[in-house]
């Protein structure tokens, strides 16, 4: 596993889809300029459409939809790893799925994974949000190969379920893909003491592209994209504004931290109060 440079593209997408597809174009080209070989997006890269009749109306299938040639097309040009943080992909006329892709550098598929946890919360300023109202919760955590590791995939609101992160590290990631389009007041509270957590508990590099500032509707976004490294420091911040954010990765980080605190291999079984509830299955991406 040798060393690479990684890039989180930081958004500011609107209701349309095509503007969003050249705005993340453009931003991939610039990325994979200075010389980033893993290029991440963030959640909702195409749309963010705050009304749910409008999301059902705009929303395709995953044959249907343009950024799939594009984003293909986009890979195979770079050369590049390309994660694309989630498009909404239509599944029937009532519900759609909150999808992460991950392309090849051939412009090949090679992983998908449904957003598993829904954003269903009032927030104390009035925000409210009902995720489950327009998509339909994945199933399955997802790993794919990557040529400097494995990749543990997830998006957003995942990122409050530690037990799907500890799972993936199990798997055998040492990369955790986080894309989001946080609010502001759980950003400022949460999103960077919760990325860093995720990082030092697995021993993995995290991941985390984000949407930034004002939307349609008035939505705001938090921004600060980051790379945190597997022992907990950030490598990497993005701002308040669009652009490109670049860390240089070294796998042999993740051995090093988990030889420092070996707690993946630490996990123990022990008697539960209550029914838990299942969690997830955990597949390699083709599964």
């Amino acid at each position: 596993m040798r060393s690479f440079k990684t890039a989180l593209i930081q958004m500011n997408s609107g209701r349309e889809v095509g503007p969003n597809i050249d705005m993340a174009c453009r931003l991939v080209r610039e990325a994979r300029g200075q010389g980033a070989e893993l290029i991440l997006t963030p959640e909702n890269t195409t749309m963010v459409e705050p009304k749910r009749a409008l999301i059902l109306e705009k929303a395709k299938t995953e044959a249907e939809h343009p950024a799939m040639p594009a984003f293909r097309s986009l890979a195979a040009e770079t050369g590049a790893w390309l994660l694309i943080g989630s498009l909404t992909i239509k599944l029937d006329e009532r519900a759609c799925a909150n999808r992460s892709f991950l392309f090849s550098p051939a412009g090949e598929i090679v992983a998908r994974y449904d957003k598993i946890h829904m954003f269903d919360v009032d927030l104390a300023n009035g925000e409210s949000y009902r995720e489950s109202a327009t998509f339909r919760p994945g199933t399955r955590a997802v790993v794919a190969d990557l040529p400097f590791g494995r990749l543990g995939l997830s998006i957003c609101y995942d990122l409050r379920f530690a037990y799907l992160y500890r799972g993936l590290a199990h798997a055998g990631a040492s990369f955790l893909s986080v894309p989001a389009a946080f609010t502001v007041p759980t950003g400022r509270a949460h999103w960077h003491v919760l990325l860093r957590a995720r990082a030092i508990e697995t021993g993995c590099y995290v991941f985390a592209p984000a949407q930034c500032g004002e939307h349609a509707e008035g939505r705001k976004t938090y921004g600060h994209s980051l790379v945190v490294s597997p022992w907990g420091e950030i490598l990497a911040e993005g701002g308040e504004a669009p652009g490109v954010i670049l860390a240089d990765i070294d796998p042999a980080k993740v051995e090093e931290a988990r030889r420092m605190v070996p707690a993946l291999q630490h996990d123990r079984d022990y008697a539960k109060p209550g029914q838990g509830r299942a969690k997830p299955r955990l597949t390699a991406a083709g599964d």
